[in-house]
């Protein structure tokens, strides 16, 4: 079953509307603020992966924040018990992690909150943030970013793990998602 999933989800994959997912910020209320995205997707031979990742302001994707641009590898982990056919993936960004703001007020967040070993930060331009210190995602010196996920592939849609309602990444085992998100279309 790992081999026709690695087959079938080779290629190009992108989001096919705005997505939602929840952050770690809080509102005055106490709940989670919501942030918004688009992903486009490459699946590669030998397990390498490309992501790009464009977040938004606004549930329509009409304000961008930021772009960021992963490439690594993909760990196969065996059958999910989401669905049938669904696998567990780790992905593992290390080769590229660069991050660009793509608004003035992101801009200002990143020289305020990311400037040790970092350029001053400039809207449209991106940055390697790999193997750095990166308080905004929560990344360490010389931490590699790596998520615990999951992979499903139906009718020429990719799903990967919903995340989970609380804001916790997928940063440990326990923290593997158990529910889909919305999928990615196939890119032809």
């Amino acid at each position: 079953m790992m081999e026709h999933v690695r087959k079938s989800a080779l290629g190009k994959w992108e989001s096919i509307s705005t997505e939602i997912r929840p952050s770690t910020l809080k509102n005055e209320d106490g709940s989670l603020k919501p942030f918004y995205l688009k992903r486009s997707f490459a699946l590669l031979p030998e397990d390498h992966f490309e992501l790009e990742i464009i977040n938004y302001a606004d549930a329509y994707g009409q304000i961008p924040l930021a772009k960021l641009t992963l490439k690594g590898h993909i760990e196969w982990k065996g059958g999910h018990p989401v669905a049938e056919g669904a696998q567990k993936v780790d992905f593992i960004a290390d080769e590229t992690y660069d991050v660009a703001p793509l608004i003035q007020n992101f801009t200002d967040v990143l020289n305020n909150v990311a400037r040790e070993n970092f350029e001053t930060w400039e809207t449209g331009k991106s940055q390697s943030i790999l193997r750095k210190k990166f308080l905004p995602f929560g990344l360490s010196e010389g931490q590699v970013f790596k998520e615990y996920d999951l992979m499903y592939v139906f009718n020429d849609m990719m799903f990967w793990g919903a995340r989970n309602i609380d804001g916790r990444g997928f940063d440990t085992e326990e923290n593997r998602p158990a529910n889909l998100q919305i999928p990615m279309k196939r890119k032809y």
